[in-house]
């Protein structure tokens, strides 16, 4: 047996450990340093270009902080955009009530929530924005070193704290907690209104740490181009995939704006002429190859952020299809 398959079987026994609550040696790490020391880490910088993934890939899995750095080490994904919920549990936020089932009827339409529904979602609202104004940031810290320490970089933070409703202080916390965690952005969908881009752009500046507009299909060329001269930590988290999909070209967009890009989602569509539909790395009309040839051409620093959102065939899972599209973006890049 190779030396790293057994650091990774010493790894995941640790890590079990510490999901369990269980503490070698306190104070350390896994308590066990020499499991760190000789883990086989994942590496997924490949000729210079960083491929990552958003951890909303493994949606469909266990989301717990240990569960993910399994999946990335599994994976061999090295640096990740981390969804807000596994970070936010793992610091001890509040516990949320039971999500509704709102899926459509026969009908079609969604049901509206029950009043005690409202309530309880009310509720929780307001204990999260109490939790993260007061909060200590040494958790997001120990989990940035518990990654770190296993080959792993969290490079971006996708809470739900950003948003119109959201307190200044549960802005101003997403950047601190992004900022504990290593990452150098907090991302959100991009507001349609110009003050509240100008509301975050300010308080990320104040953290000096970047907010990342992310969009679907109503991207366009100059579709962040308001909220990226309001602050200079107002930036890009481009998603090439949905681009194509609203019928424009990513390779021309990464091109004119790379110097705002600071992640990049990257899936594979077909484009608006052929349907939009999201398919296996390679089936669609997403140029993935030319735009990792233009990064890796050009060194770019963003990273390539992969986002499973395909469907996934039986007998497979989610970390089995990111693991394939890390491959094929491995073999892209020639290494």
């Amino acid at each position: 047996m190779a030396n790293n398959d057994i650091s990774r079987r010493q790894f995941l026994g640790a890590a079990s450990l510490v999901a369990t609550g269980i503490a070698l040696v306190p104070g350390e790490i896994f308590g066990v340093p020499a499991y760190i020391k000789n883990l086989g880490k994942p590496n997924s910088l490949f000729n210079g270009v960083q491929v990552g993934a958003i951890t909303y890939s493994w949606r469909s899995m266990p989301g717990g902080a240990e569960d993910i750095l399994k999946y990335c080490i599994d994976c061999n994904i090295s640096a990740i955009e981390l969804m807000g919920p596994t970070g936010e549990s793992f610091a001890g936020a509040p516990e949320a009530p039971p999500r509704p089932n709102l899926a459509p009827g026969p009908d079609g339409k969604r049901p509206e929530m029950t009043a005690g529904q409202k309530a309880a979602q009310t509720e929780y609202a307001a204990k999260l924005a109490e939790w993260r104004a007061k909060v200590s940031m040494d958790k997001f810290v120990q989990l940035r070193k518990m990654y770190n320490a296993a080959g792993v970089s969290i490079y971006a933070f996708k809470p739900s704290a950003l948003g119109t409703n959201n307190t200044d202080a549960e802005v101003d916390y997403a950047f601190r907690a992004a900022k504990a965690l290593g990452a150098n952005q907090a991302n959100v969908e991009l507001p349609n209104d110009a003050a509240e881009t100008k509301r975050l752009g300010d308080i990320a500046a104040k953290n000096k740490v970047y907010v990342g507009y992310h969009g679907h299909t109503q991207q366009t060329p100059t579709w962040w181009d308001v909220a990226l001269g309001q602050s200079k930590y107002n930036a890009m988290n481009f998603d090439m995939g949905h681009y194509v999909a609203a019928g424009f070209d990513p390779i021309a967009q990464i091109d004119a704006k790379h110097d705002h890009i600071v992640s990049m989602h990257v899936k594979d569509r077909k484009n608006k002429q052929n349907g939009g539909a999201n398919v296996p790395w390679g089936q669609g009309d997403t140029p993935i190859v030319a735009a990792l040839e233009l990064m890796r051409a050009k060194k770019y620093k963003f990273p390539a952020t992969i986002e499973l959102e395909y469907e996934i065939p039986a007998g497979s899972d989610a970390v089995k299809e990111t693991a394939k599209c890390v491959e094929f973006a491995r073999k892209a890049l020639g290494a």
